[in-house]
């Protein structure tokens, strides 16, 4: 059975849902085991007599204070990412070309006109955030408005356009709060770990004898390691997810425009730009169009890279050259 559009709107949706059940539930997790690996660190008589209700505790807290921040988020995330990016709104009358583009987007893909926002920088780039397509928000650069033509701007401009017609600016806002949050709890326990200490280590070893000493060293080695590989392991959950929705938007973006050259022109530009985007930050790299932190774009072939290698996306989209209305 051929996969529509829909479906895939769909499946965003389902993901989304199942992304926030899941991050809540792992950082209640993590933090349990961060929890206990701290009081054993701090009194390794702890690992005699576990307090189960106490790491408990902390877990609960922790699955409440997820829960808050994914909330923020998802409410309040948009505005933070338009903040950090130093985006301004932008009015009909400042841009009206631009504007007839965005108007014209959206109605091929038919979802409401979303806010359109500049970034004050010679780097050409984009991006697309939002809850959902009624509380969307569009972003370009100077850079990009001047150095694309209008056909290139209507690529870019349907590439983002679809991103919101997916759903993935939901999805992929609540991917940026799970990297946080974990990397948040991450970088507790190890300033914890600095300024704590097991200064009753001596006392407890004759109380403990080696069995405690064990399951001490066991439950502290795995909160170290989870420390280390939690965060590690949920970015590298969501660049794959990431890589594969500007693939997906992509080609949705030549359904929108029929025409896939002026993406593959944009795409192309903006690979060969010199400048780099001043408020480019790892956190929020993953939403635009191109790595805008182009020291990454040489690993684009890694497990660590935000974005699919920039000359692939290129040829797939020449490849759709002639199998659209106007490519021909």
């Amino acid at each position: 059975m051929t996969t529509t559009f829909r479906d895939l709107i769909a499946a965003n949706k389902r993901n989304s849902f199942l992304l926030v059940v899941l991050f809540v539930l792992f950082t209640a997790a993590v933090a349990m085991v961060l929890a206990l690996g701290l009081m054993v660190y701090m009194d390794d008589r702890a690992a005699v007599h576990v307090n189960v209700a106490r790491s408990a505790v902390v877990g609960v807290i922790a699955m409440v204070i997820s829960l808050l921040v994914a909330l923020l988020s998802y409410y309040e995330g948009d505005k933070m990412v338009l903040a950090v990016s130093g985006a301004r709104p932008l009015a009909h009358k400042d841009d009206p070309q631009l504007y007839n583009v965005v108007e014209e987007m959206a109605i091929a893909a038919g979802v409401p006109m979303p806010r359109v926002y500049l970034i004050d920088d010679p780097a050409p780039n984009a991006f697309a955030t939002g809850r959902d397509p009624k509380h969307a928000t569009i972003a370009i650069t100077t850079g990009l408005r001047t150095k694309l033509n209008r056909e290139e701007l209507q690529g870019v401009i349907a590439h983002e356009m679809s991103h919101i017609r997916n759903f993935d600016i939901r999805l992929m806002l609540l991917m940026a709060v799970l990297i946080g949050t974990i990397a948040m709890l991450s970088d507790l326990f190890w300033q914890m770990l600095r300024f704590g200490g097991s200064g009753s280590s001596s006392r407890s070893n004759k109380d403990s004898g080696k069995g405690g000493g064990m399951v001490m060293l066991v439950i502290f080695v795995i909160a170290v390691v989870l420390a280390i590989v939690a965060p590690i392991l949920a970015q590298i959950i969501q660049l794959a997810v990431s890589r594969q929705r500007e693939y997906l938007a992509d080609a949705s973006g030549v359904e929108l425009t029929r025409d896939p050259r002026g993406l593959a022109s944009a795409l192309r530009k903006i690979d060969a730009d010199p400048y780099e985007l001043k408020t480019a930050n790892r956190g929020t790299a993953h939403l635009f169009i191109a790595n805008p932190v182009k020291k990454f774009e040489a690993m684009a072939n890694s497990v660590f890279a935000s974005h699919p290698p920039i000359k692939d996306r290129i040829a797939r989209l020449e490849a759709l050259v002639g199998q659209s209305g106007r490519g021909q």
